[in-house]
């Protein structure tokens, strides 16, 4: 009896601590949202990823702001009814150049795309993570990021150029990388920015990713998932992004999961039992969403939904 009641028990000045935590957590979303939401995706821990985190934000109503070179700091920003995306969150960006772009700030904010590459130093991945992320577009009034593409590779061939020795050529010329003029460049592709905003960063600042996909999921029919309550007992459609998961084991051994879903109205808790689970589980991952088939069901006062078909979107 206490080998099993191990899996679940906990002391009671345990309890009572997070019995405390609890309250003081939910004073401070409710009085100080945005502090709250940028310091919990700033300790990088919890349950969810900062994709949910970002989602509940927007859910709270609070405004994303992207990250900006010039405003941005090393953890997230909370203030008013905004939230600022920090350095912290974009991908490929070390501590060190992280650091370097807010301390070379107090001598001044940054002018330009080559301001940023000639004062902070970044790598070149560092560098395309800036701009693809959208931190580097208030130094682009055009507001092309393939023109800041263009002046990265003119000012890498350059720099190139600074540490090879110049050699004469067949004629008696030294190669030289003079500074090229920007080409004409088309408009930025949207689906194109937003994807590469998303492999960056991990979510989307101004939408849910679910958005992408209103106009199909409008002629399927499907429910959004603040709407599930309504439909309590019977069986529906609903999109969903992949945001946690959990495997466990039947009391016979069988592997089954719960998982986390959610669209931009919500989050929802779904149950894949043993033969979705051995159906499903190999399709599914946290890149795309996905078209959920199931029961809607009650728990101790939480909605879930009993999934028995999924299909990608």
């Amino acid at each position: 009896m206490m080998m099993s009641f191990d899996g679940y028990s906990f002391c009671k000045p345990h309890s009572a601590s997070y019995a405390r935590v609890s309250f003081q957590a939910a004073y401070l979303k409710v009085h100080h949202p945005a502090e709250f939401m940028a310091a919990v995706i700033s300790n990088q821990g919890g349950f969810y990823s900062t994709f949910a985190y970002v989602s509940e934000a927007r859910r709270l109503g609070l405004a994303v702001l992207p990250p900006d070179i010039n405003l941005s700091e090393i953890r997230w920003i909370g203030h008013g009814h905004t939230i600022r995306v920090s350095l912290l969150s974009i991908k490929n960006l070390s501590a060190d150049t992280q650091q370097r772009i807010v301390s070379q700030r107090r001598h001044g904010p940054y002018g330009s795309l080559r301001d940023v590459l000639e004062r902070v130093r970044p790598d070149e991945a560092e560098a395309r993570a800036l701009i693809h992320c959208g931190a580097l577009d208030s130094l682009n009034p055009a507001g092309n990021r393939a023109a800041l593409v263009w002046q990265l590779a003119c000012w890498l061939k350059a720099r190139s150029a600074k540490s090879s020795p110049a050699k004469p050529s067949l004629f008696g010329e030294v190669n030289n990388t003079p500074s090229d003029p920007l080409p004409p460049l088309p408009a930025d592709d949207e689906r194109e920015r937003l994807r590469r905003e998303f492999s960056v960063l991990g979510f989307l600042c101004d939408r849910h990713p679910m958005q992408l996909y209103s106009s199909t999921l409008k002629k399927l029919r499907t429910v959004k998932a603040i709407d599930l309550p309504r439909f309590l007992g019977q069986h529906v459609r609903m999109a969903g992004w992949l945001i946690t998961g959990k495997v466990v084991s039947t009391k016979h051994g069988d592997p089954m999961e719960f998982l986390t879903f959610e669209d931009e109205t919500g989050i929802v808790e779904t149950t894949f039992f043993p033969q979705a689970y051995r159906r499903f589980c190999h399709m599914i991952d946290r890149h795309r969403p996905y078209l959920l088939t199931g029961k809607v069901e009650a728990d101790w006062g939480t909605i879930t939904l009993t999934v028995d078909r999924v299909q990608t979107i």
